[in-house]
């Protein structure tokens, strides 16, 4: 039986308050960072893609030449642009394509997919973050909720494209919900469609790829299409952009799968 007594409670009150003070240090260490997304806060899963992206690539080209086909998962014709053609790593690994499925995948804890687009003329490998997505869904929950209890009002804010307007985040709720673009690391905005779809705004990362590469867009051109090209990320989460004057403009999209 232990006896604790008066004295053992002064003795020990020292370290009880050291202890939580530290307790309280690392909690504030915490609250600093903000709410964090898994795996958002492993920045090297942001600036590892080049390697594991080359490494895939080189595993569906081989694969691709055994086996006459592309190692993808089923989508159907419903399934965005930006999210279909996912790679199969499972497959690449167990017919020995791959030593290991990179630890940036999903499928071994990182925050992103890897895909495949250009699947019937220049199968390229590309990245979709999850990050992105789930802020994304975060936020169209956020508005459904919003709706629902607005008889189908939508909490919108500036009207930054036709038909499109920026998610109030007082109205909608969704102040804690930041997302920084996986292209230039800026914040982004979240909008959405006359139907309350909600989608990551891409003009500043198209407008300063097209300035940074001199670039002379046409008015026909997707330009979500230079983003892919020129990064290993694909712009998940988004409208068609067309140029417009002398800036992208998004363009409210008819078909889901665009």
């Amino acid at each position: 039986m232990i006896i604790v007594t008066q004295a053992h409670i002064v003795k020990r009150s020292g370290t009880f308050r050291k202890a939580a003070a530290a307790v309280m240090v690392v909690l504030l260490a915490v609250s600093l960072t903000g709410c964090l997304y898994p795996d958002e806060k492993k920045t090297e899963n942001r600036v590892s893609y080049r390697e594991s992206v080359k490494r895939v690539q080189s595993a569906i080209e081989d694969f691709q030449k055994d086996q006459g086909l592309l190692p993808i998962l089923n989508a159907d014709e419903n399934t965005p642009k930006y999210e279909k053609f996912r790679i199969d790593l499972d497959q690449l690994q167990k017919r020995g394509f791959i030593d290991e499925i990179p630890t940036t995948a999903f499928e071994k804890g990182g925050s992103g997919y890897f895909l495949i687009q250009n699947e019937e003329t220049n199968p390229t490998v590309k990245v979709m973050d999850l990050i992105t997505v789930q802020k994304v869904n975060d936020v169209q929950r956020a508005v459904n909720r919003y709706k629902s209890a607005h008889g189908g009002k939508l909490p919108a804010g500036e009207e930054v494209y036709p038909g499109i307007h920026v998610v109030d985040p007082t109205l909608a709720d969704t102040k804690n919900i930041l997302l920084k673009s996986v292209y230039s690391g800026q914040d982004m905005n979240f909008i959405m469609d006359q139907a309350g779809v909600v989608y990551v705004d891409y003009a500043f990362d198209i407008m300063q790829l097209i300035d940074k590469e001199g670039l002379k867009p046409t008015k026909e051109e997707d330009l979500r299409d230079e983003l892919v090209k020129s990064s290993d990320y694909v712009p998940v989460k988004s409208l068609p952009y067309q140029w417009s004057g002398d800036s992208p403009v998004a363009v409210e999209s008819i078909s889901q799968h665009s």
